[in-house]
Protein backbone atom coordinates (compact mmCIF):
# COMPACT_ATOMS: atom_id res chain seq x y z
CA UNK A 1 0.00 0.00 0.00
CA UNK A 2 1.08 3.37 -0.80
CA UNK A 3 2.37 5.24 2.62
CA UNK A 4 0.21 8.40 2.21
CA UNK A 5 -2.65 5.91 2.10
CA UNK A 6 -1.78 4.06 5.24
CA UNK A 7 -3.41 7.17 6.97
CA UNK A 8 -6.99 5.94 5.91
CA UNK A 9 -5.95 2.34 6.00
CA UNK A 10 -9.36 1.59 8.70
CA UNK A 11 -11.65 3.63 6.24
CA UNK A 12 -10.50 1.96 3.03
CA UNK A 13 -11.01 -1.51 4.76
CA UNK A 14 -14.75 0.11 5.85
CA UNK A 15 -15.18 0.95 2.35
CA UNK A 16 -14.76 -2.32 1.19
CA UNK A 17 -16.86 -3.73 3.18
CA UNK A 18 -19.53 -1.97 3.16
CA UNK A 19 -19.21 -2.32 -0.80
CA UNK A 20 -18.97 -5.98 -0.53
CA UNK A 21 -22.56 -5.55 1.74
CA UNK A 22 -24.23 -3.09 -0.76
CA UNK A 23 -23.76 -5.65 -3.79
CA UNK A 24 -21.67 -3.78 -5.65
CA UNK A 25 -20.18 -6.35 -8.49
CA UNK A 26 -15.82 -6.79 -8.25
CA UNK A 27 -15.68 -4.47 -11.25
CA UNK A 28 -17.29 -1.57 -9.61
CA UNK A 29 -15.24 -2.11 -6.56
CA UNK A 30 -12.12 -2.34 -8.37
CA UNK A 31 -13.08 1.58 -9.88
CA UNK A 32 -14.15 3.14 -6.97
CA UNK A 33 -11.22 2.09 -5.13
CA UNK A 34 -8.92 3.83 -7.82
CA UNK A 35 -10.63 6.74 -7.23
CA UNK A 36 -10.63 6.64 -3.50
CA UNK A 37 -7.50 6.32 -3.62
CA UNK A 38 -6.50 9.05 -5.76
CA UNK A 39 -8.19 11.44 -3.89
CA UNK A 40 -6.91 9.80 -0.60
CA UNK A 41 -3.25 10.93 -1.85
CA UNK A 42 -4.41 13.70 -3.01
CA UNK A 43 -5.51 15.02 0.49
CA UNK A 44 -1.99 15.00 2.16
CA UNK A 45 -2.33 13.46 4.94
CA UNK A 46 -5.61 15.36 5.96
CA UNK A 47 -7.65 14.03 8.55
CA UNK A 48 -11.13 12.77 7.23
CA UNK A 49 -13.60 14.51 9.42
CA UNK A 50 -11.50 17.93 8.70
CA UNK A 51 -12.04 17.29 4.27
CA UNK A 52 -14.85 20.40 3.42
CA UNK A 53 -16.37 20.66 -0.01
CA UNK A 54 -13.55 22.52 -1.45
CA UNK A 55 -11.13 19.70 -1.15
CA UNK A 56 -13.18 17.95 -3.04
CA UNK A 57 -13.86 20.24 -5.74
CA UNK A 58 -9.92 20.85 -5.71
CA UNK A 59 -9.52 16.93 -6.53
CA UNK A 60 -12.16 16.84 -9.57
CA UNK A 61 -10.56 20.23 -10.78
CA UNK A 62 -6.92 18.21 -10.76
CA UNK A 63 -8.30 15.11 -12.56
CA UNK A 64 -10.37 17.88 -15.10
CA UNK A 65 -6.31 19.50 -15.93
CA UNK A 66 -5.11 15.91 -16.38
CA UNK A 67 -7.54 15.90 -19.01
CA UNK A 68 -9.95 12.86 -17.88
CA UNK A 69 -13.49 13.51 -19.58
CA UNK A 70 -16.41 15.03 -17.65
CA UNK A 71 -18.24 11.27 -17.69
CA UNK A 72 -15.09 10.21 -16.13
CA UNK A 73 -15.01 13.03 -13.78
CA UNK A 74 -18.66 12.98 -12.48
CA UNK A 75 -17.66 8.52 -11.72
CA UNK A 76 -14.70 10.35 -9.76
CA UNK A 77 -17.51 12.64 -8.21
CA UNK A 78 -19.59 9.66 -7.52
CA UNK A 79 -16.68 7.34 -5.79
CA UNK A 80 -16.12 9.88 -3.50
CA UNK A 81 -19.49 10.96 -2.62
CA UNK A 82 -20.17 6.99 -2.27
CA UNK A 83 -16.73 6.64 -0.13
CA UNK A 84 -18.26 9.22 2.58
CA UNK A 85 -21.63 7.94 2.26
CA UNK A 86 -20.31 4.76 3.44
CA UNK A 87 -18.24 5.88 6.01
CA UNK A 88 -21.30 8.20 7.19
CA UNK A 89 -23.44 4.70 7.71
CA UNK A 90 -20.73 2.70 9.37
CA UNK A 91 -20.63 5.47 11.86
CA UNK A 92 -17.16 6.19 11.28
CA UNK A 93 -17.88 9.96 10.24
CA UNK A 94 -20.73 12.56 10.44
CA UNK A 95 -20.38 14.46 6.97
CA UNK A 96 -20.30 14.28 3.36
CA UNK A 97 -17.87 17.21 1.87
CA UNK A 98 -19.06 15.56 -1.95
CA UNK A 99 -22.63 16.18 -1.44
CA UNK A 100 -23.89 19.35 -3.06
CA UNK A 101 -21.14 19.33 -5.54
CA UNK A 102 -22.94 19.57 -9.15
CA UNK A 103 -22.43 17.56 -11.79
CA UNK A 104 -20.07 17.84 -14.37
CA UNK A 105 -22.00 19.03 -18.02
CA UNK A 106 -21.06 16.44 -20.10
CA UNK A 107 -21.65 17.12 -24.03
CA UNK A 108 -25.13 16.56 -25.26
CA UNK A 109 -25.02 17.20 -29.47
CA UNK A 110 -21.97 15.02 -30.13
CA UNK A 111 -23.49 12.49 -32.78
CA UNK A 112 -24.90 8.88 -31.06
CA UNK A 113 -22.28 5.67 -32.05
CA UNK A 114 -24.45 2.94 -32.70
CA UNK A 115 -25.04 -0.44 -35.32
CA UNK A 116 -27.34 -0.17 -37.63
CA UNK A 117 -28.88 -3.45 -39.11
CA UNK A 118 -26.71 -3.90 -41.64
CA UNK A 119 -23.54 -2.56 -39.80
CA UNK A 120 -24.31 -5.05 -36.76
CA UNK A 121 -24.54 -7.72 -39.54
CA UNK A 122 -20.78 -6.86 -40.96
CA UNK A 123 -19.85 -6.89 -37.10
CA UNK A 124 -21.19 -10.16 -36.13
CA UNK A 125 -19.86 -11.79 -39.32
CA UNK A 126 -16.05 -10.62 -38.17
CA UNK A 127 -16.66 -12.81 -34.77
CA UNK A 128 -14.15 -15.23 -35.27
CA UNK A 129 -11.46 -17.65 -33.98
CA UNK A 130 -11.30 -20.51 -31.34
CA UNK A 131 -13.43 -19.39 -28.80
CA UNK A 132 -16.32 -18.21 -31.95
CA UNK A 133 -19.22 -20.06 -30.57
CA UNK A 134 -18.99 -18.42 -27.44
CA UNK A 135 -18.40 -14.97 -28.31
CA UNK A 136 -20.71 -14.79 -30.94
CA UNK A 137 -23.61 -15.79 -28.08
CA UNK A 138 -22.05 -13.17 -26.03
CA UNK A 139 -21.92 -10.22 -28.56
CA UNK A 140 -25.88 -11.56 -29.38
CA UNK A 141 -27.32 -11.38 -25.82
CA UNK A 142 -25.81 -7.70 -25.75
CA UNK A 143 -27.04 -6.42 -29.16
CA UNK A 144 -30.14 -8.75 -29.32
CA UNK A 145 -31.01 -8.78 -25.55
CA UNK A 146 -29.50 -5.84 -24.32
CA UNK A 147 -27.46 -7.46 -21.50
CA UNK A 148 -24.58 -4.64 -19.96
CA UNK A 149 -21.46 -6.45 -20.27
CA UNK A 150 -21.21 -6.72 -16.15
CA UNK A 151 -24.81 -8.58 -16.49
CA UNK A 152 -23.10 -11.03 -19.10
CA UNK A 153 -20.23 -11.72 -16.99
CA UNK A 154 -22.17 -12.49 -13.72
CA UNK A 155 -24.71 -14.92 -16.16
CA UNK A 156 -24.90 -18.51 -14.31
CA UNK A 157 -25.86 -21.76 -16.17
CA UNK A 158 -29.07 -21.72 -14.16
CA UNK A 159 -30.23 -17.79 -15.01
CA UNK A 160 -31.35 -19.72 -18.59
CA UNK A 161 -34.31 -21.39 -19.13
CA UNK A 162 -34.38 -22.80 -22.73
CA UNK A 163 -37.61 -24.78 -22.19
CA UNK A 164 -39.47 -21.54 -21.53
CA UNK A 165 -36.40 -19.64 -23.67
CA UNK A 166 -36.01 -16.76 -20.80
CA UNK A 167 -33.14 -15.43 -18.92
CA UNK A 168 -32.57 -14.16 -15.74
CA UNK A 169 -30.89 -11.07 -15.64
CA UNK A 170 -28.85 -9.35 -12.41
CA UNK A 171 -28.28 -5.83 -13.17
CA UNK A 172 -27.70 -2.55 -11.67
CA UNK A 173 -28.72 -1.70 -8.20
CA UNK A 174 -28.92 -5.93 -7.29
CA UNK A 175 -32.21 -5.68 -9.11
CA UNK A 176 -33.29 -9.27 -11.42
CA UNK A 177 -35.17 -9.19 -14.60
CA UNK A 178 -36.30 -11.81 -17.02
CA UNK A 179 -35.84 -11.47 -20.70
CA UNK A 180 -37.42 -13.35 -23.45
CA UNK A 181 -34.61 -14.91 -25.66
CA UNK A 182 -35.47 -14.19 -29.48
CA UNK A 183 -36.32 -17.30 -31.29
CA UNK A 184 -32.94 -16.38 -33.68
CA UNK A 185 -30.93 -15.54 -30.69
CA UNK A 186 -32.05 -19.16 -29.02
CA UNK A 187 -30.34 -21.68 -31.46
CA UNK A 188 -26.81 -19.70 -30.73
CA UNK A 189 -26.76 -19.44 -26.79
CA UNK A 190 -28.13 -23.49 -27.17
CA UNK A 191 -24.83 -23.98 -29.24
CA UNK A 192 -22.31 -21.83 -26.80
CA UNK A 193 -23.34 -23.83 -24.04
CA UNK A 194 -23.04 -27.13 -25.68
CA UNK A 195 -19.05 -25.94 -26.60
CA UNK A 196 -18.80 -24.23 -23.16
CA UNK A 197 -15.17 -24.80 -22.06
CA UNK A 198 -14.32 -27.16 -18.89
CA UNK A 199 -14.41 -25.61 -15.59
CA UNK A 200 -10.73 -25.22 -14.12
CA UNK A 201 -9.68 -28.85 -12.47
CA UNK A 202 -12.88 -30.12 -12.37
CA UNK A 203 -14.08 -26.97 -10.57
CA UNK A 204 -18.12 -26.59 -10.46
CA UNK A 205 -17.60 -23.24 -12.11
CA UNK A 206 -21.29 -22.56 -12.47
CA UNK A 207 -20.34 -19.67 -15.04
CA UNK A 208 -22.28 -19.36 -18.39
CA UNK A 209 -19.04 -18.63 -20.06
CA UNK A 210 -15.63 -19.79 -19.03
CA UNK A 211 -12.36 -17.92 -20.14
CA UNK A 212 -9.51 -20.45 -21.63
CA UNK A 213 -7.75 -20.85 -17.99
CA UNK A 214 -11.57 -22.35 -17.40
CA UNK A 215 -12.73 -19.70 -14.85
CA UNK A 216 -15.71 -17.68 -15.09
CA UNK A 217 -15.15 -14.68 -18.13
CA UNK A 218 -13.84 -11.81 -16.90
CA UNK A 219 -15.33 -8.17 -17.71
CA UNK A 220 -11.92 -7.06 -19.22
CA UNK A 221 -11.70 -10.17 -21.43
CA UNK A 222 -15.30 -9.12 -22.72
CA UNK A 223 -14.16 -5.87 -23.54
CA UNK A 224 -11.30 -7.10 -25.20
CA UNK A 225 -13.14 -9.32 -27.32
CA UNK A 226 -15.01 -6.88 -28.14
CA UNK A 227 -12.43 -4.46 -29.03
CA UNK A 228 -10.85 -6.48 -31.10
CA UNK A 229 -14.01 -7.59 -33.33
CA UNK A 230 -14.81 -4.13 -34.00
CA UNK A 231 -11.16 -3.10 -35.27
CA UNK A 232 -12.07 -5.93 -37.30
CA UNK A 233 -15.15 -4.36 -38.50
CA UNK A 234 -14.05 -0.91 -39.01
CA UNK A 235 -10.39 -2.05 -41.33
CA UNK A 236 -13.17 -3.56 -43.57
CA UNK A 237 -16.01 -0.61 -43.36
CA UNK A 238 -14.16 2.50 -44.39
CA UNK A 239 -17.39 4.58 -43.22
CA UNK A 240 -17.29 2.74 -39.34
CA UNK A 241 -13.50 3.67 -39.47
CA UNK A 242 -13.45 7.13 -37.33
CA UNK A 243 -16.61 5.82 -35.32
CA UNK A 244 -15.54 4.98 -31.43
CA UNK A 245 -16.80 1.40 -30.58
CA UNK A 246 -16.74 -0.36 -27.46
CA UNK A 247 -19.09 -3.25 -25.77
CA UNK A 248 -21.24 -1.16 -24.70
CA UNK A 249 -22.51 0.22 -28.08
CA UNK A 250 -24.18 -3.20 -28.70
CA UNK A 251 -26.60 -2.61 -26.10
CA UNK A 252 -27.03 0.99 -27.21
CA UNK A 253 -27.70 -0.17 -30.52
CA UNK A 254 -29.88 -2.87 -29.29
CA UNK A 255 -32.10 0.05 -27.85
CA UNK A 256 -32.22 1.95 -30.88
CA UNK A 257 -32.91 -0.61 -32.92
CA UNK A 258 -36.38 -1.21 -30.69
CA UNK A 259 -37.18 1.95 -30.42
CA UNK A 260 -37.05 2.74 -34.52
CA UNK A 261 -39.18 -0.35 -34.94
CA UNK A 262 -41.84 1.23 -32.58
CA UNK A 263 -41.34 -0.19 -29.10
CA UNK A 264 -42.92 1.90 -26.42
CA UNK A 265 -40.51 3.80 -24.43
CA UNK A 266 -41.60 1.77 -21.07
CA UNK A 267 -41.18 -1.84 -22.61
CA UNK A 268 -37.49 -0.48 -23.42
CA UNK A 269 -37.04 0.51 -20.03
CA UNK A 270 -38.19 -2.89 -19.11
CA UNK A 271 -36.27 -4.47 -21.13
CA UNK A 272 -32.38 -2.51 -20.51
CA UNK A 273 -33.25 -2.66 -16.64
CA UNK A 274 -33.29 1.22 -16.42
CA UNK A 275 -34.87 2.47 -13.23
CA UNK A 276 -35.71 5.72 -14.38
CA UNK A 277 -37.01 6.05 -17.71
CA UNK A 278 -35.12 9.31 -18.13
CA UNK A 279 -32.30 7.27 -18.68
CA UNK A 280 -33.75 5.01 -21.43
CA UNK A 281 -34.40 8.78 -23.36
CA UNK A 282 -30.95 8.97 -24.29
CA UNK A 283 -31.39 6.35 -26.71
CA UNK A 284 -34.23 8.23 -28.35
CA UNK A 285 -31.99 10.48 -30.87
CA UNK A 286 -32.60 11.66 -34.60
CA UNK A 287 -30.34 11.03 -37.51
CA UNK A 288 -29.81 13.65 -40.58
CA UNK A 289 -32.22 11.32 -42.64
CA UNK A 290 -35.33 11.13 -40.60
CA UNK A 291 -34.76 14.99 -39.98
CA UNK A 292 -34.83 15.35 -43.58
CA UNK A 293 -37.91 13.09 -44.08
CA UNK A 294 -39.93 15.27 -41.25
CA UNK A 295 -38.99 18.12 -43.61
CA UNK A 296 -39.74 16.70 -47.09
CA UNK A 297 -43.56 16.38 -45.34
CA UNK A 298 -43.59 20.37 -45.45
CA UNK A 299 -44.92 22.00 -48.84
CA UNK A 300 -43.95 25.32 -49.86
CA UNK A 301 -47.60 26.86 -51.15
CA UNK A 302 -46.29 30.53 -52.96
Amino acid sequence: MDEALLEYEEELEAFIVWMKDAGYTPYTRKSYLADIRQFLISLNGKKLDNVKKLHVISFLTSMRERGVSDATRNRKHASVSCFFKSLIELELLTGNPAAGIKKSKTEKNRDPVYLDEDDMRLFLANVDGKYKERNLAIFLLMAYMGLRVGEVHTLDLGDYHPERRTLRIFGKGRKWRNVPVPGDVAPYLDHALEERLTPWRGSREEAMFISQKGRRLSIRAIQGIAAETFQRFQSGTPAAYRRSFSSHKLRHSFATMLLRKGADLRTVQELLGHSSIQTTTVYTHITDKEKEEAMSRLQLHL
